[in-house]
This record gives C-alpha cells, sequence and structure tokens, in this order.
C-alpha cells in the first residue's frame, strides 16, 4: 500500500497540487452558480471573464519566472522555444472552448449533475493516453474506469420509480404526488439535476468532455516530451499566449470585442462575485500545468472525480439542491472506482523528474539534469535517479 501510494504521489508537494487542484475545481462549480442570477443567467459577459483569466495566468506565470530570472531571459526563451509555443495553439484553442462552456453548463445543471457528466471523460482519456504515450493500461486499471463511468451514467436512472405505489389511489397520496410533482416541475425549470435529456445541453456537456480529454492529454504530452526541456513557467505563458488569442478571437466573430471592454461590461465584471471566479480559474490553470507535468491526465480524471463528493454535500447546504438516491449511489461506485485505482495507479513522468520543491520548477530542466549527473559522477551513488 505505501508502494502505491509512491506511485500516486512520488513526493509530498505532488499530493500538495492534488489537493489544490480538488479544492479549487469545488470551488470553480459553487463560484460560477453563486455568480448567476435567478433565471440562471449572467449579468457579465463569461468570454470577456475567461480572458481576463487567461491574462492572469499569463502575469502571475511570468512573475514567477521572473523571480529566478531576468524578463530578458523570459523573452529569449520565447523566441528560442518558438515552435513550441505553436504546438500549444492546439490546447490553448480546446481549453478556449472547455472553459466558456462550463458557464454555459452550469448555466444548465447544478454543479453535481455537471461534475459527474463530466467525469463520462475518463474512458476517452484512457483510450488517448494509451494512444499518445504507448503505455497501455492493465486490467484492474481499465475496470476502475469503467466503474467510473457506470457511476456517472447511474446519476441519470430514477431510482424513486422503483419505490412508488402505483396502487395507492387515495386522496392523501394523489395530493402528496400532485405536491412532489410542482416541486421537481419548479427545480426542473431552474436546473437540471437528472442527467442528460438529449437536448441541446447535452450536445453541449458532450463537447466539453471531449474537449477537455484532448486539451489534457495533449497538454501532458507537450509538458513532459516535445516540452520537457522547456520551463514549466514558459510553458505557461506559451499556454496563455495562444488562449489569450483564442478567445479574442471568439470575442471578435460574436462582434463584442470593443463592447467587451465597455466601462458597462468591466463595471459588471469588477464584483467580488465574478472576480472570485477569475482569481480561481487563475490558480486552476497554473496548478493544473503542475499536476500533469509532475503526475498523469489520468490521476487528474479520478482527482476530479473525487470532487463530486464535496461538491455535493456543499451545494446540498449552500444551494439547497437535494441530494436524491441515484446521486448518492452514483458517488459510491465512483468513490469505489478510485480505491480500486490507488490499487494499481498509472505511473508517467516521461522525461520529468519528480517534484521536491517549488523552487526547481523554476530551474531550466537541462541545468538541473546536468547538475544530477554531476553529483553522480562525484558520488557513484545511482540511486538518485527515480524511475
Amino acid at each position: 500500500k505505501m508502494s502505491n501510494w509512491r506511485e500516486l504521489f512520488p513526493t509530498k508537494l505532488t499530493f500538495i497540487i492534488f489537493l489544490l487542484y480538488m479544492s479549487l475545481f469545488i470551488g470553480q462549480g459553487i463560484f460560477v452558480t453563486a455568480s448567476q442570477e435567478s433565471n440562471n443567467s449572467y449579468s457579465y459577459n463569461t468570454v470577456t471573464v475567461v480572458l481576463l483569466t487567461e491574462i492572469l495566468k499569463l502575469i502571475v506565470s511570468a512573475c514567477l519566472y521572473c523571480r529566478e530570472n531576468s524578463l530578458r531571459s523570459l523573452l529569449h526563451d520565447v523566441h528560442k522555444d518558438r515552435q513550441v509555443l505553436a504546438l500549444y495553439m492546439v490546447p490553448a484553442f480546446l481549453y478556449c472552448l472547455y472553459n466558456n462552456l462550463a458557464f454555459v453548463n452550469l448555466a444548465t445543471f447544478d454543479p453535481t449533475t455537471y461534475y459527474l457528466l463530466l467525469q463520462l471523460r475518463v474512458v476517452v482519456t484512457g483510450v488517448l493516453f494509451q494512444i499518445i504515450f504507448k503505455k497501455y493500461l492493465s486490467r484492474r486499471q481499465w475496470i476502475s474506469l469503467l466503474l467510473l463511468t457506470i457511476g456517472c451514467m447511474l446519476k441519470q436512472v430514477d431510482l424513486n420509480s422503483f419505490y412508488s405505489d402505483a396502487n395507492d389511489d387515495s386522496e392523501a397520496a394523489a395530493l402528496q404526488a400532485g405536491v412532489e410533482t410542482a416541486t421537481v416541475a419548479a427545480k426542473a425549470v431552474a436546473k437540471n439535476m437528472t442527467g442528460f435529456d438529449f437536448s441541446i445541453s447535452a450536445v453541449f456537456i458532450l463537447a466539453q468532455t471531449i474537449f477537455s480529454c484532448l486539451a489534457g492529454v495533449y497538454n501532458e504530452y507537450l509538458l513532459k516530451d516535445k516540452g520537457a526541456d522547456v520551463n514549466i513557467f514558459v510553458q505557461n505563458v506559451f499556454m496563455y499566449l495562444d488562449s489569450i488569442v483564442c478567445n479574442a478571437v471568439i470575442l471578435l466573430l460574436r462582434g463584442e470585442l470593443l463592447d467587451a471592454f465597455s466601462a458597462r461590461n468591466l463595471g459588471s465584471i469588477m464584483r467580488f462575485s465574478v472576480i472570485i471566479i477569475i482569481v480561481n480559474n487563475a490558480a486552476i490553470g497554473i496548478v493544473t500545468s503542475f499536476f500533469l507535468k509532475y503526475m498523469n491526465s489520468i490521476l487528474k480524471t479520478f482527482a476530479s472525480a473525487l470532487e463530486l463528493l464535496f461538491t455535493a454535500v456543499l451545494c446540498y447546504f449552500l444551494f439547497a439542491i437535494p441530494i436524491y438516491m441515484n446521486t448518492a449511489l452514483a458517488i459510491a461506485v465512483v468513490s469505489y472506482a478510485i480505491y480500486l485505482y490507488t490499487q494499481s495507479p498509472v505511473v508517467n513522468l516521461g522525461k520529468v523528474r519528480p517534484l521536491a520543491q517549488l523552487s526547481e520548477a523554476t530551474v531550466n530542466p537541462k541545468d538541473r539534469e546536468d547538475k544530477r549527473k554531476l553529483l553522480d559522477d562525484q558520488t557513484g551513488d545511482t540511486d538518485l535517479e527515480m524511475d
């Protein structure tokens, strides 16, 4: 068990990144839901919010890089690795679509249902992971992924119908049924809490799921393979520069590029309920890059599944969103799938060494490797190398 834990989290810092990732994503669903109007719409331009989030990510990443390096060095690295910058346009475009669809889908689904449906991405991620990294999953790993998918599908099964008494025709039962029907109908208008309803909302959630899978696995590929020799903060700068371009293009196509930054629109954004979304989502982006570089996209899907437990409880207390039997059962199956996965986790470090201290991330990967080899030559101790 200790060996499995070490494989999941090679260092204490990776475990902290795991917890941060979960906490920030839980906050995303709750903060976005809390910022909605009574009719589930938004009083602010959501694309502008995504664009401002990318700008904040860019500023933070540049500042973190410049703690140990100069601005001239950053500009030099951006120019030197411009081919990697071009490659980042693919995940940047996919994340752009994903981030904007998050606002659309959270206006349709309650946060718990939203996160459950997004877990359908785990099998797709598993297939893409095998294709891109050529690391084939074991039977136990596939069983855990399939159980995770089944748990998500249980969310749309109406278990209450199995307990209904069709032979009870008393007046009290009829009145009670009428009250319950009215209550459910009112909630259905407010939020979709039953899963797929074969409408445009199902198309949007499926699209967001696919974009998430493609972006996550391809981003991990760039972090660990093509861009493994590039400083992680420089890689983040690449990602966020491309993301800013993508979101600006969306605003331009919608004819809102100039109006998006008008005093009226900016005034609607400069509220605590919206600023906290920008800050939280910016933190998500930066933490995700560390997650994918020093762990992997398979573990990332399980971290997302764990968010369900906390999201369901928090939404019950904050928004009075009930936890139905199918939701509880779905969460139970997802939790068991996570436990099963921890018995045989995927390990995919690629060309990257485990991160023990945050300061190591600011060091050029080539320089760190040269120092490691020099130390090995001096001591003759090859145990420092970690597979």
